[in-house]
């Protein structure tokens, strides 16, 4: 498929959000078309060659099988319309601050918390694409902690709080690149090997204050940078990773209001990264796209994945119109409303 362009691939306002999906069939075939761009591909025996049956699914014409586009992707089995799912898309990555699942429950009127911090779990899931290039160039590289104080304990001793490695690339005369975050047990030599693997490129060169777990970290694979000068402030050695750690942390206590626990955090430094490595997208509709795309290419991502304590609590039932499932957004013209007085 050709580069993605405005107007033709995805929408550039709210308005066109609106317009081109006023309908559930409408998000079902966008999807359709997101998944199988050069035509539908049975997932069961990469057959190529079927017909879509009247309730939008396709049909295998070798082994039969029905295939929903929504199928093994993040929308499987959802009981929320489509026209919901992608409003709540819309409202994820066209802010720049994002929003809270509080926040998108009042936007789009859904019935309960619990369904709004779902849909936002599951599509934070999709945020992180797989096979994603790791860091690479000059990488600087260090630790911060989020959450509150406990007394007595300072440094990189976690504590009540989260330790979180932080990894950004320079690029040079100035500026950053890409960022990577993710929740540490520890700041120990092999907590430290494990991010390293995953997130910075073999060859590269790692920028690090003097933290001593460090060098043995970084020994074979990577061309280690020392910074220790004493009296020197920590941001002029390591002014990425500061910058990144300081919107980080204003970011958690604005938009979340501080209420994310420790558990859930790794999602949100998921969505945090996929926000600051799009940074300079000068369309929130590119984004709304490249997470749709990622989201029909993520597995289906179950609740009782995504809570910390999947066991149901033992609580009274709740009355029968105590929760509901959320509206489509699929409506008729309102006929001008305000004229009826």
């Amino acid at each position: 498929m050709d580069a993605p362009t405005a107007g033709r691939h995805y929408p550039r306002s709210y308005g066109q959000v609106r317009a081109w999906f006023a309908t559930d069939a409408d998000c079902l075939d966008y999807l359709d078309w997101l998944r199988w761009p050069e035509g539908f591909v049975c997932p069961a025996c990469a057959n190529t060659a079927g017909w879509r049956i009247g309730d939008g699914r396709w049909m295998c014409a070798r082994c039969s099988k029905r295939v929903s586009p929504t199928a093994g992707t993040v929308f499987d089995h959802t009981h929320t319309p489509l026209t919901v799912w992608f409003a709540a898309a819309w409202q994820l990555t066209s802010q720049k601050s994002g929003v809270s699942a509080a926040g998108l429950q009042r936007a789009l009127e859904l019935g309960s918390y619990q369904t709004a911090w779902a849909m936002l779990h599951r599509l934070r899931a999709a945020m992180v694409r797989p096979g994603r290039d790791r860091l690479s160039g000059v990488v600087e590289m260090d630790e911060t902690l989020l959450g509150g104080v406990t007394p007595g304990k300072r440094g990189r001793t976690p504590g009540a709080k989260v330790l979180v490695g932080v990894g950004v690339e320079r690029r040079e005369p100035k500026g950053f690149g890409r960022c990577r975050l993710a929740v540490l047990p520890d700041a120990s030599t092999s907590s430290l090997s494990v991010f390293l693997a995953d997130h910075v490129e073999p060859g590269s060169t790692v920028v690090t204050d003097g933290w001593p777990p460090y060098g043995p970290a970084l020994k074979g694979s990577y061309t280690h940078d020392r910074h220790v000068a004493p009296g020197e402030l920590a941001h002029k050695l390591l002014p990425g990773v500061h910058r990144v750690a300081s919107l980080l942390d204003r970011w958690l206590l604005g938009t979340h209001q501080g209420g994310v626990r420790p558990e859930h955090l790794s999602a949100y430094l998921d969505e945090f990264t996929f926000r600051f490595n799009r940074r300079s997208s000068r369309s929130p509709g590119m984004l709304f796209y490249r997470l749709l795309s990622q989201a029909v290419d993520h597995d289906p991502v179950r609740y009782r994945e995504l809570v910390a304590d999947p066991r149901p609590k033992k609580e009274p039932p709740a009355p029968p119109t105590a929760r509901r499932q959320p509206a489509s957004l699929e409506i008729a013209p309102a006929r001008r409303p305000w004229r009826g007085a």
